[in-house]
């Protein structure tokens, strides 16, 4: 009287394989747009940053991380030295340079 009778349901279909892969097509998708939006504008940037900074020549007139515009006087392989004003040398790392400027910027 105080027990209900339990009856057996039916057991649920069998899952296909191809449901499986529509399920994980959004998080494809967005690994997808993610690489397009994010990833690979990085990557770009970070090649131009590193053949800008392999080019720079004597002479190229640059601004550092800090802001400070210069003159190369010398190169090394690590560090720049700039001429910021008229015997007045900084030296800085290459990594600091951010910007090379167009001859003729400096005066």
């Amino acid at each position: 009287m105080f027990i209900s009778n339990a009856y057996a349901q039916a057991a649920p279909a069998a899952a296909s394989p191809e449901s499986g892969l529509l399920g994980m097509l959004p998080l494809v998708l967005m690994f997808v747009v993610l690489y397009f939006v994010m990833i690979r504008p990085q990557m770009k940037r970070q090649k131009e940053q590193k053949a800008m900074i392999e080019a720079l020549a004597k002479g190229d007139e640059v601004v550092t991380a800090g802001g400070v515009i210069g003159k190369i006087a010398k190169l090394g392989d690590n560090f720049v030295h700039l001429e910021v004003a008229s015997g007045v040398e900084l030296q800085v790392q290459r990594g600091a340079i951010t910007q090379v400027l167009p001859r003729g910027s400096l005066k």
